[in-house]
């Protein structure tokens, strides 16, 4: 049988260099369906009808309990690995993956799949053309099949100030939230904040230095290894590096009392999804948020893959984890061909905030102008921003008034919010030991991410699927509306548009609209 969306292609410019040994281990990663017989999966559409005071979100346990991966199923997957001759490495119910291992003698005929290596510009990887193949009785058990191909997925989303003019701004994060109106009183304390990174890493005496100049004690931080990958930090402040330390000094600094955890996984597909599950399932640590600043264009993605992280994502939801992510910072090609309009993917998941950008002037903490980040021009990247050709419009756009994709279908909106993201206006942080500016929608995640952890705090439950809730409180009350600018492909204009979505938050009326339950729910 022909897994369903798991066709590859080569990467651009790759040239097939050789195939890998016989006795090469693979570990490749299973998603498995929900589980149903205990109770219906809860409708997430349902919950986007319910004011925020009457959401009931199920624990992590619950769902485990009633949607984690039948125990019927598990078993299947076992006897097929039993056949095939593969090792159980792990079987995570709550998370519906099962990690098998095995030579590639094994692993190729298992899943019909002849495995090469490959060349490209950007270096190697292990790769696979074509379709993936089960046996019959897994079909509509086993959702998707990761860890075949091995080649970079996904991008960072920042971008560090090129060369200071006069005219050019930076600020402390802080400074940010304050213009923001981020709610006086709170400070994420209680909160666990989750930072999903797939390279680089920090040192502790970046952390040290850069929050004792902000007079912030240092947070607290975890690490969370997955699949292998560590804090490890590569010395190059463009590198991964600059992301790792961006999303930490941004959240940390917005939501101070709260707690960091850094899950540390793979640039893979299979890496993405077991980074993901592993922070959304995380019972030890219990993010109620969980800032994503990677991502690539949707058509970047095998249809498998685009559809195992959005269930998660959909997990996510009924468990009241908010998911912030940077919608890209390529304009609206998302930094592709010219002309070629497309959407950054995870930010365009429906169950996910996706964060555009926009170019913050201050004056103290007072707003001077706000405009669309749009710096392309000059090299310096734009916000990402259009209409998914993936997923279709969601219930809580029905009124915004999302354009038509270029295909001229239907489709959900990217981003639902903004913030300051040119790096010309951009986050004064530390990396690799030095002091820098940064911009990109890999700021705007994270600072929404510590909005959430504030929000939280004050309404003592998790806000958790927040997009209907944002799109239903009155937005021109509660955000900032960019009018001006434009992303090379949308314009901005009152409203939501797809340039910079809701446009950026003012907290404190935000709060106070999800205090009174939002000014409505949706039909």
């Amino acid at each position: 049988m022909e897994l369903a969306g798991s066709a590859r292609k080569p990467l651009p410019q790759a040239r097939a260099v050789g195939i890998p040994r016989p006795d090469e281990r693979v570990e490749v990663t299973l998603l498995l369906r929900r589980r149903t017989d205990v109770a219906p999966f809860p409708s997430v559409g349902d919950l986007g009808r319910v004011p925020f005071s009457r959401r009931r979100y199920l624990t992590r346990e619950e769902f485990a309990a009633t949607h984690g991966a039948h125990p019927k199923d598990r078993e299947l997957v076992r006897a097929f690995a039993a056949s095939a001759g593969l090792e159980i490495v792990s079987d995570l119910p709550a998370a519906r993956t099962v990690h098998l291992a095995g030579p590639v003698s094994a692993i190729e005929p298992a899943f019909g799949v002849r495995l090469q290596r490959w060349r490209y510009p950007g270096g190697t990887y292990r790769g696979r053309t074509g379709p993936i193949h089960l046996p019959s009785d897994l079909a509509g058990v086993v959702l998707g099949v990761f860890g075949l191909d091995n080649r970079p997925q996904s991008r960072t989303h920042f971008r560090r100030r090129k060369v200071a003019k006069a005219a050019d701004l930076s600020y402390p994060p802080p400074t940010v939230a304050a213009a923001y109106d981020f709610p006086i009183g709170t400070d994420g304390a209680q909160q666990t904040i989750g930072l999903l990174e797939l390279g680089g890493g920090y040192s502790a005496s970046d952390l040290t230095t850069y929050f004792g100049s902000l007079g912030i004690p240092v947070p607290r931080v975890a690490t969370v290894s997955v699949d292998g990958a560590t804090n490890a930090p590569t010395g190059d402040p463009d590198g991964p590096d600059g992301e790792v330390e961006l999303d930490m000094e941004v959240a940390g600094s917005v939501a101070p009392a709260a707690a960091l955890v850094v899950y540390f996984a793979p640039n893979t597909d299979q890496g993405f999804l077991d980074g993901l599950s592993t922070a959304i399932h995380d019972t030890t640590n219990r993010p109620s948020v969980l800032s994503v600043s990677w991502g690539g264009p949707e058509e970047s993605w095998t249809t498998q893959a685009r559809d195992a992280l959005n269930s998660v994502c959909e997990d996510a939801a009924t468990m009241g984890v908010t998911v912030t992510a940077a919608a890209g910072d390529g304009g609206a090609t998302d930094g592709g061909p010219a002309g070629v309009l497309e959407v950054d993917f995870p930010a365009s998941s429906p169950y996910v905030l996706g964060c555009g950008g926009t170019k913050l002037v201050l004056s103290g903490t007072t707003i001077s102008s706000e405009t669309t980040w749009n710096q392309l021009a000059e090299g310096e990247g734009a916000t990402g921003g259009g209409v998914s050709q993936a997923f279709p419009v969601p219930t809580y756009q029905d009124d915004a008034h999302v354009p038509h994709a270029p295909s001229g279908s239907s489709g959900r909106g990217v981003p639902d919010v903004a913030g300051d993201a040119d790096p010309t206006t951009g986050y004064m942080v530390r990396v690799d030991g030095k002091g820098t500016v940064i911009g990109g929608t890999s700021a705007v995640a994270p600072l929404w991410a510590g909005l959430v952890a504030r929000l939280n705090q004050a309404l003592g439950a998790p806000l958790g699927f927040a997009n209907p809730l944002l799109y239903g409180a009155a937005p021109s009350a509660t955000f900032h509306e960019i009018t001006t600018g434009n992303n090379d492909g949308y314009s901005a204009g009152p409203g939501w548009n797809p340039c910079t979505g809701l446009g950026s938050p003012d907290g404190s009326k935000l709060l106070a609209a999800l205090r009174a339950g939002g000014s409505k729910t949706l039909p």
